[in-house]
């Protein structure tokens, strides 16, 4: 009887049944949008043609430069851009139920800090292309496995354990990061190494989108398959124990996964910063806590959200806006809102 009383709590949050298909709508939407729109508009009926085209023997009336436009350029950069989203709104919502604690965002274990280091190594030394991105996958990975080999030692405190080794770790890698810049060269190597910090999804590749979607969709699958755990899991410890669930195994499977999503998508699009913490709340504050509906919901939104993010740093002025100044203007101040919120509560 207990059991399935705590299987009603953890699961409660049904409401809302048309949130999915909304979002389901608003990703449409904000795909056809990120097309559409940029220097080069395509109208969204020319569009579809294009992109059919190559499933259909369809006519062909539109010009080369349409086609190269929409397969060649915006097909990578959106593609990737909402690969991106949601993999780093997945590992905001991961992190924050697995530490229970709605401050957290993706760069909690210094995924992002060692991320950054191997791309400004690589950028440093003017590697090629693919091996500043497998640099900076790798940096991501080796920031997190310090994390946890200096966590295991708090047995008692596992997650209290993690978060201070994320924070100390974090430090060191920013400190590795501030040397790599002074040492580089001002006029070339440096402005190289600053644009990328800021976050952006100019430079993006057919080689990024391959990455980005094989990683996130294989973690994205297996967060979902143990989403009835990830639900006990926010709990508690001693409650998840004695409803069977192998905390441990969870929790590596949890960090896991989100650290790969998050250091596939900072090596392909930079430090992109707020997503995995704004995103997160907006998809609770919307339709609870379930992960069964959360996680499909957080993929949605993140994604929708940083493809529009980007259909606007293209459109905003004849420059590119780097995304990650945008996405600060929107995290900052809710931020400061979860701040103020949790405030009140306490």
């Amino acid at each position: 009887m207990r059991t399935k009383e705590k299987k009603e709590i953890t699961f409660r949050g049904d409401a809302r049944p048309w949130a999915l298909p909304f979002l389901l709508c608003v990703f449409i939407t904000a795909f056809f949008v990120s097309f559409a729109l940029g220097r080069y508009p395509v109208d969204p009926v020319t569009l579809i043609k294009v992109l059919l085209s190559r499933i259909f023997d369809i006519e062909k009336t539109w010009s080369g430069q349409v086609e190269t436009v929409v397969f060649n350029i915006r097909l990578p950069r959106v593609l990737t851009g909402a690969f991106i989203g949601a993999g780093l709104s997945l590992s905001g919502l991961v992190y924050q139920g697995i530490f229970q604690n709605p401050m957290v965002s993706p760069d909690v274990l210094g995924s992002t800090s060692g991320a950054a280091v191997g791309s400004a190594l690589g950028i440093l030394f003017s590697m090629s292309y693919m091996t500043i991105f497998t640099m900076s996958f790798l940096g991501g990975i080796l920031a997190v496995s310090l994390v946890v080999l200096i966590a295991r030692r708090v047995q008692n405190q596992p997650v209290l354990g993690l978060v201070l080794a994320g924070i100390m770790i974090s430090s060191l890698f920013n400190s590795l990061l501030s040397f790599i810049k002074l040492v580089a060269d001002t006029d070339d190597v440096l402005p190289q190494i600053t644009y990328y910090l800021i976050g952006s999804l100019t430079s993006t590749r057919t080689g990024d989108l391959v990455a980005s979607a094989i990683v996130i969709t294989i973690c994205s699958i297996i967060l979902y398959a143990v989403r009835w755990n990830l639900n006990v899991m926010t709990l508690g410890e001693e409650e998840a124990l004695s409803l069977g669930v192998n905390t441990r195994l969870i929790r590596a499977i949890a960090i896991v996964t989100a650290t790969l999503m998050t250091a596939v998508s900072t090596a392909a699009a930079g430090m992109v910063g707020w997503i995995g913490l704004v995103i997160p709340h907006l998809v609770r504050m919307s339709i609870g806590c379930d992960y069964r509906r959360t996680i499909p919901a957080t993929i949605l939104l993140g994604s929708s959200f940083l493809m529009l993010v980007d259909t606007v740093s293209r459109v905003i002025t004849t420059s590119e806006i780097p995304i990650g100044i945008l996405t600060s203007f929107v995290g900052a101040p809710f931020f400061l809102y979860l701040i103020i919120r949790e405030g009140k509560k306490t």
